[in-house]
């Protein structure tokens, strides 16, 4: 806090406000946890030392977008000390792997792996891994990274260990670093929502299924009833599950409300549905409906209501992650020549551009400053077939496979 200079010229820092432990406002944790590391660490008994934290960060954000950028946001980092060079590089590509495994088995969004170039990789690492992902738009958005930080900041704050060889002989360790952050709920949105709304994928849906009974002014007990029953049944099941019995809203109202907050699953029950031993169901992600089976002919309850209902919250889940796979299939150029990119991205054909690229950070720098395009990754998968290819913007013998695209 500040107050008001004496003569009145000016601030100054409040001396009651000074705070009882020191608050440190940082972009990237690196520097407190290797100030802490130098104390950890003492001998190869200590290696490897991994810590992880969840953390509010502070950017300097000239332009901020919701979840994408802010100056301030909630991440988690992990951080990592190893006695090898294979250890360490070994943990960085086990979390670029375990962030992939999180995108795509939960959030249902489909990413390339890939190592960032030199001008785009991180300040103090020797290698920076990264997952991206594409947006509807076409545009890319880098959803997490793992860094292999060598012994840069081992060098900087002097963290040495004693060898299993030798007591006496001191070592750098090796190090780490890695994180996502609360951009990923940006890449939610962005990758299946749509102009009605959230659509969520059901294993992070807080709510995947929603029930709804139709009910007239008066009466309507045993509607009420059998949506509770299942309600029970599904919750018994594990799945996340209301009932919207809200008096006095009418049906279509419940059914925006639901719609736009991106439920996976509905289910609407009225006294037709009931005569039927069935309910009519909605899925939030293509608009379809169907009837689901409740009871059997004899009236009892059927045996598989759960699994049913499960089986569509799976079968959504795979919906959307081939939807946006489709959808980055079809938009990935394989462009031969500069002026055909910067074309398409002049007539708004945004999307992924793999291309053999001959390492360069003057000629990166110019692509970007003139058609504002940027060397995503160089995906893993692809690096062999730069193998006797011309890089597609200098002529000069390929280094790398890159992607180019525009980027958030």
């Amino acid at each position: 806090r500040l107050r008001a200079k004496e003569d009145g010229k000016g601030l100054e820092p409040d001396p009651d406000s000074k705070l009882e432990e020191p608050l440190i406002v940082r972009p990237t944790s690196e520097t407190m946890i290797w100030y802490m590391f130098k104390n950890w660490i003492k001998s190869h008994r200590d290696l490897p030392l991994k810590v992880n934290q969840w953390a509010n960060v502070v950017r300097w954000e000239l332009r901020t977008r919701p979840f994408l950028r802010s100056a301030e946001f909630l991440w988690q980092e992990g951080h990592t000390a190893h006695a090898t060079k294979d250890d360490a590089i070994a943990t960085s590509r086990e979390m670029l792997d375990v962030y992939e495994d999180v995108a795509r088995s939960l959030l249902a969004i489909p990413v390339i792996k890939g190592a960032k170039s030199e001008n785009e990789r991180f300040a103090g690492a020797d290698d920076t891994y990264t997952i991206e992902a594409m947006m509807q738009n076409g545009w890319a958005l880098q959803s997490g990274t793992s860094h292999f930080l060598g012994q840069n900041f081992a060098k900087a704050f002097d963290v040495m260990y004693s060898t299993d060889k030798d007591e006496a002989e001191r070592e750098l360790v090796w190090a780490t670093s890695w994180g996502v952050s609360t951009r990923l709920l940006g890449a939610l949105i962005m990758t299946h929502s749509d102009d009605n709304g959230l659509v969520l994928p059901p294993k992070v849906a807080p709510t995947q299924v929603v029930l709804i009974p139709i009910v007239k002014a008066s009466g309507g007990e045993e509607v009420v009833d059998f949506v509770n029953e299942i309600a029970n049944q599904l919750k018994q099941a594990g799945i996340r599950v209301k009932v919207d019995d809200r008096p006095g809203m009418r049906p279509g109202a419940k059914y925006y409300h639901w719609e736009r907050r991106g439920v996976p699953f509905r289910m609407e029950v009225g006294a037709r549905d009931l005569k039927k031993g069935s309910a009519f169901c909605a899925r939030r992600h293509d608009g379809s409906k169907i009837p689901l089976q409740i009871l059997n002919e004899d009236g009892s309850w059927k045996s598989d209501v759960a699994t049913q209902v499960q089986q569509e919250l799976d079968n959504i889940q795979s919906a959307l992650l081939e939807s946006a796979t489709k959808r980055r299939e079809e938009r990935t150029y394989r462009v031969s020549s500069y002026e055909e990119m910067k074309q398409k991205l002049e007539n708004e054909d945004y999307g992924f551009f793999l291309v053999p690229w001959a390492a360069n950070n003057e000629n990166e720098d110019k692509i970007k400053a003139d058609c504002r395009a940027t060397i995503r990754c160089y995906p893993f998968e692809n690096q062999a077939e730069s193998e006797g290819k011309t890089c597609f913007y200098s002529g000069q013998p390929a280094t790398h496979m890159a992607i180019f695209a525009r980027a958030y």
